[in-house]
């Protein structure tokens, strides 16, 4: 077992982590040939970095976070927004599901600990993705119900008064050290799990253990592999 003590909870970040977080797709799908190949990459870099920007202020509903990324991803390549698309892509979000593999590791783990979800979703959205993961949880938290997005630490302070919890008494489990690990440091999570799945660079001097196959999560809690 990779804890010095067996949690009271896993919380687990969604989508990017647990659920595919196809947005990129999405966003070619809409836009279709009004992307052109020549500003698809840098738009779909701006947009991401607008998305993390606007989760960092006042909150605002997820689909509004979705339009104003792409407005302003659309201003910064010269493109013209339409209000129309931006709906459609975030329309498309619940329809996703889980990684390869992770509907089994999370069913074994759950006969071990209980699982949480705290997501940048809206509790609609929220409640969809979880489904799709066919895994038991017994609370999943949005970013809605919260009034605030991770990275902010009024995340986690959300999150240790909702569970009546320590921030030693969780591991968190996250692909994002962005949107998670470094906020989960800070408010002295100690016990992390980064699952790196290629899109964000390894932080390690975060302190969490580090896996590429989501099947060694329940590895670390000291489950045999299957």
């Amino acid at each position: 077992m990779a804890f010095d003590v067996k949690p009271k909870f896993v919380t687990f970040d969604m989508n990017g982590t647990l659920i595919k977080f196809s947005i990129n797709d999405a966003m070619r799908e809409v836009l279709g040939d009004r992307l052109p190949a020549e500003v698809a990459e840098e738009y779909l870099r701006v947009c991401k970095a607008y998305r993390i920007d606007e989760c960092t202020g006042a909150y605002q509903p997820f689909h509004q976070v979705v339009a104003r990324s792409m407005e302003r991803a659309s201003r910064w390549v010269g493109l013209e927004y339409r209000e129309e698309e931006a709906r459609e892509v975030y329309e498309i979000i619940p329809t996703w599901g889980p990684y390869p593999g992770v509907t089994d590791a999370l069913n074994r783990l759950a006969e071990e600990v209980p699982l949480v979800i705290i997501t940048n979703s809206d509790t609609a959205h929220a409640e969809r993705l979880s489904k799709n993961l066919e895994a038991p949880f017994e609370v999943v938290i949005s970013a809605e119900e919260m009034g605030v997005y991770k990275p902010r630490l009024a995340a986690f302070e959300y999150l240790f008064d909702k569970l009546d919890v320590r921030p030693d008494e969780l591991v968190h489990v996250s692909a994002s050290p962005m949107y998670d690990h470094r906020s989960a440091a800070t408010m002295g999570i100690k016990n992390k799990v980064y699952v790196d799945r290629g899109f964000e660079h390894d932080e390690h001097w975060l302190g969490y253990e580090r896996i590429t196959d989501i099947a060694d999560l329940p590895v670390l809690f000291g489950l045999p592999r299957p």
